[in-house]
């Protein structure tokens, strides 16, 4: 039995955080149903190149194993639908202004007590504010300690402030389902991009907090750390982390620099960040004697952090050639896979992102009670 057999999840969200975070259930074994626009679907549906199975492969990645039941919210029939989906429903997902539609917590929740109700927004319930995660990494901080110390400020390569909000949406949803099973009561979990971004700074706000010195752009470099970097070699770059002296004093010697790890200006962590520009000269006078794979296999070999800087089919090559089994087929394609793994539960099988509206009829037999919605990896294709 997956971990999250059983439950039914309703999922109002779009776009990434939302999404991410009722697959991530999905793929724990809870039934997701997708409520979506007629005609348009969710934003990302259409946010392409490049494209899946009849959708944008951004959609495609953050939807499998759901069903998909297309609402006009605006329209009484459909708007009944919906409550009686929320209704039945263990969670509830939404990012969207739902008070419009009496589908807001306290109306959810009078009919369904058990309800565990998940809002996300940008800024919070009361700002009143859009929120994307590009705007949300600017305003957040998170770009202004992203690039290099005199280029300009550079958002990171991925979405990561709503996949942050969707981790915390995920945990905050389980938290309240294992209340739930000691009360019988749901509850009202409330995340924001704003929030989840700042709880993802951890060491640079905490170094803001103990100085008031705002930490700036250090490119590939790491505050408090070093060697902690991507150091040239004979042809590419190689990323280097040595947490502590031991490791350093392994790195000097794998070098053939033993001497490095005594000399005064190296001789601990704060004396190495100190005189960084002096170590790096030093390392890199050093690595310059053989390519980044060569070191690569030479450091790792010796139990010190060290990689070379891969493209992401080459880092998936890397994952599969660890044994971590990076991918799944869905039945349209190849995906990511759950990154949690169980000794004894077992996911159920992936099924492809489903079509706009896919499911309709089936979801609405199931409400009227004369249908099963078992998990859709189990349903024949």
């Amino acid at each position: 039995m997956t971990p999250l057999s059983g439950l039914v999840v309703a999922d109002f969200s779009r776009v990434l955080a939302g999404p991410l975070a009722t697959m991530t259930l999905a793929d724990l074994g809870a039934v997701v149903i997708k409520v979506e626009r007629p005609g348009s679907g969710d934003d990302t549906r259409s946010w392409g190149p490049p494209w899946g199975d009849g959708s944008s492969s951004y959609f495609e990645g953050l939807n499998r194993s759901k069903y998909s039941i297309a609402l006009d919210l605006s329209r009484p029939g459909d708007r009944e639908t919906a409550l009686e989906l929320a209704a039945r429903a263990d969670v509830v997902v939404q990012n969207l202004r739902l008070d419009r539609f009496e589908l807001d917590y306290a109306s959810v929740a009078a009919a369904n007590p058990g309800v565990v109700y998940c809002s996300i927004t940008g800024f919070g319930p009361d700002a009143g504010l859009p929120g994307y995660d590009f705007v949300v990494q600017a305003v957040g901080g998170l770009m202004s300690v992203t690039g290099e110390t005199d280029g300009e400020p550079l958002k990171v390569g991925v979405a990561l402030v709503d996949v942050l909000t969707a981790k915390d949406a995920t945990i905050g949803i389980l938290a309240a389902l294992n209340r739930r099973h000691e009360t019988g009561l749901g509850d009202h979990v409330q995340v924001d991009l704003l929030s989840s971004l700042l709880g993802g700074l951890v060491n640079q706000a905490s170094g803001y907090l103990a100085t008031g010195v705002a930490p700036g752009r250090l490119g590939n470099r790491h505050p408090s750390i070093a060697p902690y970097e991507t150091l040239r070699c004979s042809d590419v770059p190689i990323a280097v982390a040595c947490g502590n002296d031991r490791q350093f004093a392994r790195l000097c010697r794998i070098l053939d620099r033993p001497a490095l790890a005594s000399d005064a200006r190296f001789i601990d962590n704060p004396s190495r960040v100190a005189h960084r520009p002096e170590l790096v000269a030093a390392l890199e006078d050093a690595l310059a004697a053989a390519t980044a794979a060569v070191w690569e296999e030479r450091l790792t070999a010796a139990g010190i952090a060290a990689g070379v800087v891969r493209d992401i089919g080459q880092a998936l090559d890397r994952a599969s050639a660890l044994g971590l089994d990076p991918l799944l087929e869905t039945g349209s394609g190849t995906q990511i896979r759950h990154p949690v793994r169980y000794a004894v539960a077992r996911p159920e099988p992936a099924s492809r992102p489903p079509h706009l509206g896919e499911h309709d009829d089936l979801v609405r037999s199931w409400l009227a009670g004369r249908a099963d919605l078992a998990h859709p990896g189990k349903r024949p294709a």
